[in-house]
Protein backbone atom coordinates (compact mmCIF):
# COMPACT_ATOMS: atom_id res chain seq x y z
CA UNK A 1 0.00 0.00 0.00
CA UNK A 2 1.04 3.44 -1.18
CA UNK A 3 0.22 5.20 2.16
CA UNK A 4 2.49 8.21 0.78
CA UNK A 5 0.24 9.24 -2.18
CA UNK A 6 -2.83 11.74 -2.05
CA UNK A 7 -6.52 10.16 -1.73
CA UNK A 8 -7.72 9.67 -5.70
CA UNK A 9 -9.06 12.69 -6.66
CA UNK A 10 -12.90 13.10 -6.67
CA UNK A 11 -14.65 13.56 -9.51
CA UNK A 12 -16.94 16.81 -9.68
CA UNK A 13 -19.82 16.96 -12.15
CA UNK A 14 -20.53 20.58 -13.65
CA UNK A 15 -23.61 21.53 -14.14
CA UNK A 16 -25.48 23.93 -17.23
CA UNK A 17 -25.21 26.58 -15.39
CA UNK A 18 -21.25 26.15 -14.12
CA UNK A 19 -18.95 28.56 -15.31
CA UNK A 20 -15.86 26.92 -17.26
CA UNK A 21 -12.29 26.86 -15.39
CA UNK A 22 -10.75 29.67 -15.31
CA UNK A 23 -7.64 30.50 -17.34
CA UNK A 24 -4.05 30.07 -15.91
CA UNK A 25 -2.34 33.63 -15.71
CA UNK A 26 0.57 33.74 -17.86
CA UNK A 27 3.70 32.73 -15.89
CA UNK A 28 2.06 31.35 -12.76
CA UNK A 29 2.88 27.85 -11.85
CA UNK A 30 1.22 24.72 -13.64
CA UNK A 31 -1.58 23.33 -11.08
CA UNK A 32 -3.86 20.58 -11.46
CA UNK A 33 -6.84 21.25 -14.23
CA UNK A 34 -9.48 19.68 -11.95
CA UNK A 35 -12.20 22.11 -10.50
CA UNK A 36 -12.05 22.00 -7.21
CA UNK A 37 -15.66 22.30 -5.38
CA UNK A 38 -16.01 25.37 -3.34
CA UNK A 39 -13.60 25.79 -0.38
CA UNK A 40 -15.16 27.76 2.54
CA UNK A 41 -13.59 31.10 3.67
CA UNK A 42 -11.58 31.07 7.11
CA UNK A 43 -13.74 33.60 7.85
CA UNK A 44 -16.84 31.79 7.38
CA UNK A 45 -15.72 29.23 9.71
CA UNK A 46 -14.75 31.20 12.98
CA UNK A 47 -18.13 33.20 12.69
CA UNK A 48 -20.07 29.88 12.96
CA UNK A 49 -18.93 30.11 16.63
CA UNK A 50 -16.44 26.79 17.27
CA UNK A 51 -12.89 27.06 17.86
CA UNK A 52 -10.22 26.91 15.05
CA UNK A 53 -7.75 24.16 15.30
CA UNK A 54 -5.03 23.84 12.22
CA UNK A 55 -1.74 22.47 10.68
CA UNK A 56 0.81 24.08 8.54
CA UNK A 57 2.87 22.36 6.41
CA UNK A 58 5.98 23.00 4.09
CA UNK A 59 6.44 22.00 0.62
CA UNK A 60 8.52 19.30 0.10
CA UNK A 61 12.22 19.52 -1.26
CA UNK A 62 12.64 15.49 -2.60
CA UNK A 63 10.83 12.84 -3.41
CA UNK A 64 11.27 11.10 0.23
CA UNK A 65 9.78 14.35 2.02
CA UNK A 66 7.13 14.33 -0.61
CA UNK A 67 6.40 10.77 0.45
CA UNK A 68 6.54 12.19 4.73
CA UNK A 69 4.54 15.42 3.56
CA UNK A 70 1.35 12.97 2.18
CA UNK A 71 1.60 10.89 5.22
CA UNK A 72 1.58 13.34 7.37
CA UNK A 73 -1.85 14.74 5.63
CA UNK A 74 -3.26 11.62 5.55
CA UNK A 75 -2.36 10.98 9.56
CA UNK A 76 -4.09 14.46 10.68
CA UNK A 77 -6.85 14.28 8.21
CA UNK A 78 -8.85 12.38 10.33
CA UNK A 79 -9.01 15.36 13.24
CA UNK A 80 -10.52 17.22 11.11
CA UNK A 81 -8.76 20.98 11.69
CA UNK A 82 -10.15 23.94 10.32
CA UNK A 83 -7.88 24.48 7.90
CA UNK A 84 -4.32 23.89 6.82
CA UNK A 85 -1.83 25.87 5.79
CA UNK A 86 1.40 25.30 3.18
CA UNK A 87 4.39 27.59 3.87
CA UNK A 88 6.32 29.93 0.71
CA UNK A 89 10.03 29.86 1.11
CA UNK A 90 12.36 32.97 1.76
CA UNK A 91 11.93 35.46 -1.32
CA UNK A 92 9.35 32.84 -2.55
CA UNK A 93 11.90 30.30 -3.39
CA UNK A 94 9.61 27.77 -3.02
CA UNK A 95 6.64 29.70 -4.88
CA UNK A 96 5.91 26.59 -7.44
CA UNK A 97 5.78 23.88 -4.87
CA UNK A 98 3.88 25.83 -2.24
CA UNK A 99 0.97 26.87 -4.84
CA UNK A 100 1.51 22.96 -6.07
CA UNK A 101 0.94 21.09 -2.81
CA UNK A 102 -1.54 23.56 -1.92
CA UNK A 103 -3.71 23.02 -5.03
CA UNK A 104 -3.61 19.52 -4.32
CA UNK A 105 -5.00 19.65 -0.83
CA UNK A 106 -7.97 21.54 -2.62
CA UNK A 107 -8.43 19.18 -4.87
CA UNK A 108 -7.57 15.79 -3.61
CA UNK A 109 -8.44 15.96 0.18
CA UNK A 110 -11.36 17.00 2.49
CA UNK A 111 -9.21 19.49 3.91
CA UNK A 112 -9.42 23.50 3.58
CA UNK A 113 -5.99 24.87 2.64
CA UNK A 114 -4.75 28.32 3.24
CA UNK A 115 -1.64 28.96 0.51
CA UNK A 116 0.84 31.58 2.27
CA UNK A 117 1.85 34.20 0.33
CA UNK A 118 5.01 36.94 0.44
CA UNK A 119 5.94 40.64 -0.66
CA UNK A 120 9.94 39.48 -0.64
CA UNK A 121 11.24 39.44 -3.91
CA UNK A 122 8.31 39.93 -5.85
CA UNK A 123 6.89 42.42 -8.25
CA UNK A 124 3.39 43.26 -7.90
CA UNK A 125 2.68 41.52 -11.52
CA UNK A 126 3.88 38.31 -9.95
CA UNK A 127 2.07 38.24 -6.98
CA UNK A 128 -1.24 38.63 -9.19
CA UNK A 129 0.33 36.14 -10.90
CA UNK A 130 0.37 34.05 -7.82
CA UNK A 131 -3.01 34.99 -6.63
CA UNK A 132 -4.11 33.68 -9.35
CA UNK A 133 -2.71 30.82 -9.50
CA UNK A 134 -4.21 30.01 -5.89
CA UNK A 135 -8.21 30.96 -7.65
CA UNK A 136 -7.64 28.63 -10.69
CA UNK A 137 -7.20 25.44 -8.33
CA UNK A 138 -10.31 26.73 -5.62
CA UNK A 139 -8.00 28.10 -2.72
CA UNK A 140 -9.92 31.40 -1.43
CA UNK A 141 -7.80 31.64 1.91
CA UNK A 142 -4.62 33.59 1.85
CA UNK A 143 -2.09 34.07 4.55
CA UNK A 144 -0.77 37.52 3.53
CA UNK A 145 3.42 38.49 4.48
CA UNK A 146 5.80 40.36 3.94
CA UNK A 147 8.73 37.54 4.42
CA UNK A 148 11.84 37.43 5.25
CA UNK A 149 15.25 38.59 3.54
CA UNK A 150 15.97 35.14 1.07
CA UNK A 151 19.53 33.69 2.98
CA UNK A 152 19.81 36.35 6.12
CA UNK A 153 15.99 36.29 7.63
CA UNK A 154 17.82 38.76 9.47
CA UNK A 155 19.59 40.95 6.84
CA UNK A 156 17.92 44.64 5.85
CA UNK A 157 14.38 44.46 4.41
CA UNK A 158 15.11 45.61 0.72
CA UNK A 159 11.95 45.89 -1.19
CA UNK A 160 11.43 44.99 -4.80
CA UNK A 161 11.62 47.75 -6.91
CA UNK A 162 8.20 46.99 -8.44
CA UNK A 163 6.63 44.90 -5.54
CA UNK A 164 5.66 45.84 -2.57
CA UNK A 165 6.94 47.48 1.12
CA UNK A 166 4.39 46.31 3.90
CA UNK A 167 2.19 43.60 4.59
CA UNK A 168 -0.95 45.79 4.66
CA UNK A 169 -0.55 46.61 0.96
CA UNK A 170 -0.19 43.15 0.01
CA UNK A 171 -3.59 42.18 2.14
CA UNK A 172 -5.24 44.65 0.00
CA UNK A 173 -3.94 43.53 -3.00
CA UNK A 174 -5.01 40.03 -2.23
CA UNK A 175 -8.56 41.97 -1.01
CA UNK A 176 -8.88 43.75 -4.53
CA UNK A 177 -8.14 40.45 -6.30
CA UNK A 178 -11.03 38.06 -5.69
CA UNK A 179 -13.30 36.79 -2.89
CA UNK A 180 -10.52 35.66 -0.54
CA UNK A 181 -10.15 35.71 3.19
CA UNK A 182 -6.75 36.88 4.32
CA UNK A 183 -4.75 36.36 7.36
CA UNK A 184 -1.61 37.28 8.97
CA UNK A 185 0.68 37.42 11.15
CA UNK A 186 1.08 38.00 14.77
CA UNK A 187 4.01 38.33 17.07
CA UNK A 188 3.42 37.71 20.98
CA UNK A 189 6.83 38.82 21.68
CA UNK A 190 7.17 41.60 19.07
CA UNK A 191 8.09 41.60 15.47
CA UNK A 192 11.92 41.34 15.34
CA UNK A 193 11.66 44.67 13.33
CA UNK A 194 10.00 46.43 15.99
CA UNK A 195 11.31 49.11 18.28
CA UNK A 196 8.44 48.72 21.20
CA UNK A 197 5.03 47.30 21.39
CA UNK A 198 3.74 50.40 20.33
CA UNK A 199 4.48 50.24 16.90
CA UNK A 200 4.10 46.57 16.49
CA UNK A 201 0.40 46.84 17.59
CA UNK A 202 -0.11 49.78 15.29
CA UNK A 203 1.51 48.03 12.23
CA UNK A 204 -1.01 44.99 13.39
CA UNK A 205 -4.05 47.23 13.54
CA UNK A 206 -2.81 48.43 10.32
CA UNK A 207 -2.95 45.09 8.58
CA UNK A 208 -6.63 44.19 10.24
CA UNK A 209 -7.87 47.77 8.82
CA UNK A 210 -6.53 46.79 5.29
CA UNK A 211 -8.83 44.04 5.50
CA UNK A 212 -7.07 40.84 7.46
CA UNK A 213 -9.95 38.27 8.39
CA UNK A 214 -7.81 36.49 10.79
CA UNK A 215 -4.37 36.43 12.49
CA UNK A 216 -1.75 33.27 13.45
CA UNK A 217 1.03 34.05 15.62
CA UNK A 218 4.57 33.51 15.79
CA UNK A 219 5.74 30.50 17.88
CA UNK A 220 6.48 31.18 21.91
CA UNK A 221 6.37 29.59 24.96
CA UNK A 222 4.67 31.84 27.63
CA UNK A 223 1.10 31.95 27.65
CA UNK A 224 1.47 35.90 29.14
CA UNK A 225 3.13 37.02 26.16
CA UNK A 226 0.19 36.00 23.82
CA UNK A 227 -2.71 37.54 26.56
CA UNK A 228 -0.71 40.83 25.91
CA UNK A 229 -0.73 41.07 22.69
CA UNK A 230 -4.17 40.01 22.78
CA UNK A 231 -4.82 42.53 24.93
CA UNK A 232 -2.89 45.69 23.56
CA UNK A 233 -4.81 44.76 20.24
CA UNK A 234 -8.35 44.68 21.78
CA UNK A 235 -7.72 48.64 23.23
CA UNK A 236 -7.22 50.08 19.67
CA UNK A 237 -10.57 48.31 18.75
CA UNK A 238 -9.20 45.62 16.63
CA UNK A 239 -11.12 42.50 17.36
CA UNK A 240 -9.65 40.19 14.38
CA UNK A 241 -9.28 36.64 15.66
CA UNK A 242 -5.73 35.44 16.80
CA UNK A 243 -4.89 32.35 16.67
CA UNK A 244 -2.00 31.21 18.49
CA UNK A 245 1.21 29.45 16.66
CA UNK A 246 1.99 26.11 19.26
CA UNK A 247 5.04 24.35 18.02
CA UNK A 248 6.00 20.85 19.81
CA UNK A 249 9.61 20.65 20.53
CA UNK A 250 10.51 17.50 19.59
CA UNK A 251 14.85 17.87 19.57
CA UNK A 252 17.30 20.23 20.52
CA UNK A 253 17.04 21.80 16.95
CA UNK A 254 14.04 23.15 16.54
CA UNK A 255 14.54 25.28 19.53
CA UNK A 256 18.10 26.43 18.47
CA UNK A 257 16.82 27.19 15.10
CA UNK A 258 13.84 29.04 16.75
CA UNK A 259 16.31 31.09 18.79
CA UNK A 260 18.01 32.15 15.87
CA UNK A 261 15.57 32.91 13.38
CA UNK A 262 12.89 34.55 15.57
CA UNK A 263 14.87 35.03 18.71
CA UNK A 264 11.66 33.09 21.10
CA UNK A 265 12.27 33.40 24.78
CA UNK A 266 12.32 29.94 25.36
CA UNK A 267 11.74 29.11 29.38
CA UNK A 268 15.25 28.45 31.36
CA UNK A 269 13.63 25.39 33.21
CA UNK A 270 12.55 23.58 29.81
CA UNK A 271 16.03 24.40 28.59
CA UNK A 272 17.71 22.77 30.84
CA UNK A 273 15.35 19.89 30.69
CA UNK A 274 15.79 19.55 26.42
CA UNK A 275 19.51 20.20 27.54
CA UNK A 276 19.92 17.38 29.37
CA UNK A 277 17.48 14.75 27.53
CA UNK A 278 19.73 15.80 24.61
CA UNK A 279 22.78 15.05 26.10
CA UNK A 280 22.09 11.53 27.26
CA UNK A 281 20.53 11.22 23.54
CA UNK A 282 17.12 9.93 25.30
CA UNK A 283 15.06 11.00 22.46
CA UNK A 284 11.82 9.48 24.35
CA UNK A 285 12.44 12.07 26.95
CA UNK A 286 13.31 15.11 25.05
CA UNK A 287 10.02 14.18 23.08
CA UNK A 288 8.10 13.36 26.27
CA UNK A 289 9.40 17.17 27.66
CA UNK A 290 8.61 18.85 24.40
CA UNK A 291 4.65 17.98 23.75
CA UNK A 292 4.05 17.84 27.37
CA UNK A 293 5.22 21.80 27.36
CA UNK A 294 2.86 22.77 24.31
CA UNK A 295 0.09 20.82 25.72
CA UNK A 296 0.11 22.50 28.85
CA UNK A 297 0.56 25.81 27.16
CA UNK A 298 -2.12 25.09 24.66
CA UNK A 299 -4.85 24.38 27.59
CA UNK A 300 -4.17 27.40 29.40
CA UNK A 301 -4.53 29.20 25.89
CA UNK A 302 -7.58 27.97 25.52
CA UNK A 303 -8.74 28.21 29.28
CA UNK A 304 -8.15 31.99 28.26
CA UNK A 305 -10.33 32.06 25.56
CA UNK A 306 -7.97 31.80 22.43
CA UNK A 307 -9.89 31.13 19.07
CA UNK A 308 -8.02 28.15 18.78
CA UNK A 309 -4.75 26.60 17.93
CA UNK A 310 -2.53 26.64 14.81
CA UNK A 311 0.31 23.39 15.17
CA UNK A 312 3.12 23.77 12.91
CA UNK A 313 3.81 19.92 12.03
CA UNK A 314 7.20 20.44 10.00
CA UNK A 315 5.53 17.85 8.29
CA UNK A 316 5.35 15.25 11.07
CA UNK A 317 2.59 13.95 12.50
CA UNK A 318 2.78 12.74 15.89
CA UNK A 319 3.46 15.58 18.09
CA UNK A 320 0.20 17.45 16.81
CA UNK A 321 -1.98 14.06 17.31
CA UNK A 322 -0.33 13.55 20.51
CA UNK A 323 -1.24 16.87 22.02
CA UNK A 324 -4.82 16.53 20.77
CA UNK A 325 -5.00 13.11 23.14
CA UNK A 326 -3.43 15.25 25.82
CA UNK A 327 -5.89 18.10 25.63
CA UNK A 328 -8.58 15.58 24.97
CA UNK A 329 -9.98 17.08 21.62
CA UNK A 330 -10.69 13.76 19.90
CA UNK A 331 -12.06 13.59 16.37
CA UNK A 332 -13.66 16.83 14.71
CA UNK A 333 -12.10 19.00 17.34
CA UNK A 334 -12.87 22.29 15.69
CA UNK A 335 -16.87 21.74 16.32
CA UNK A 336 -18.69 24.25 14.36
CA UNK A 337 -15.44 26.16 13.09
CA UNK A 338 -14.77 22.89 11.18
CA UNK A 339 -13.38 22.43 7.13
CA UNK A 340 -14.83 21.33 4.19
CA UNK A 341 -17.38 18.03 4.36
CA UNK A 342 -19.31 16.91 7.23
CA UNK A 343 -17.71 18.89 10.29
CA UNK A 344 -20.10 19.27 12.38
CA UNK A 345 -19.91 19.44 16.10
CA UNK A 346 -18.56 15.65 17.63
CA UNK A 347 -19.36 14.41 21.14
CA UNK A 348 -15.60 14.97 21.57
CA UNK A 349 -14.97 17.97 20.32
CA UNK A 350 -14.66 21.37 22.33
CA UNK A 351 -16.43 24.54 22.23
CA UNK A 352 -16.63 26.16 25.99
CA UNK A 353 -13.13 25.06 28.17
CA UNK A 354 -11.72 22.53 27.93
CA UNK A 355 -11.89 19.52 29.78
CA UNK A 356 -9.06 17.00 28.95
CA UNK A 357 -6.63 16.37 31.04
CA UNK A 358 -4.29 19.20 31.36
CA UNK A 359 -7.41 21.26 30.44
CA UNK A 360 -7.73 25.11 30.39
CA UNK A 361 -6.13 25.39 34.00
CA UNK A 362 -2.45 25.15 33.44
CA UNK A 363 -0.96 28.14 34.79
CA UNK A 364 2.48 29.09 34.30
CA UNK A 365 4.16 29.72 37.18
CA UNK A 366 7.16 32.19 37.79
CA UNK A 367 9.83 29.28 36.47
CA UNK A 368 8.38 29.03 33.72
CA UNK A 369 6.61 25.80 33.19
CA UNK A 370 2.96 26.06 32.77
CA UNK A 371 1.60 24.31 35.69
CA UNK A 372 0.88 20.27 35.41
CA UNK A 373 3.80 20.36 33.35
CA UNK A 374 7.10 18.06 34.90
CA UNK A 375 9.74 17.18 33.29
CA UNK A 376 10.07 13.54 32.91
CA UNK A 377 6.57 13.28 34.76
CA UNK A 378 3.41 11.65 33.93
CA UNK A 379 2.89 12.67 30.48
CA UNK A 380 2.78 10.45 27.92
CA UNK A 381 2.94 10.81 24.65
CA UNK A 382 13.07 22.23 9.86
CA UNK A 383 11.44 24.93 11.24
CA UNK A 384 9.47 28.13 9.19
CA UNK A 385 7.87 30.56 10.98
CA UNK A 386 5.13 32.82 9.68
CA UNK A 387 7.28 36.20 9.04
CA UNK A 388 4.90 39.77 9.02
Amino acid sequence: MLSHMPPRPRLVRRGPGDAAPRLRAAGAPRLPRQRATRAPLISELLKAGGRSFSFEFMPPKTQLEEQQLWRAIRQLEPLKPTFVSVTYGAGGSTRDRTVRVTGKIAAQTSLTPVGHLTAVNHSVAELRHVIGSYADVGVRNVLALRGDPPGNPNAEWVPHPRGLRHADELVRLVKSSGDFCVGVAAFPELHPRSPDAESDTRYFVAKCRAGADFAITQMFFYAEDYLRLRDRISRQGCDVPVIPGIMPVTSLRVVEKALELGGCKVPPDLLDELRKADEKDDKAALREIGVGYAAALAGRLLGEGAPGLHFYTLNRSRATREIYQLLGLGMGASGAAGGRGDRGSSEGGMRGSPEGPMGGRAVPPSGGYPEGFAPGGEQSGSFAPITA
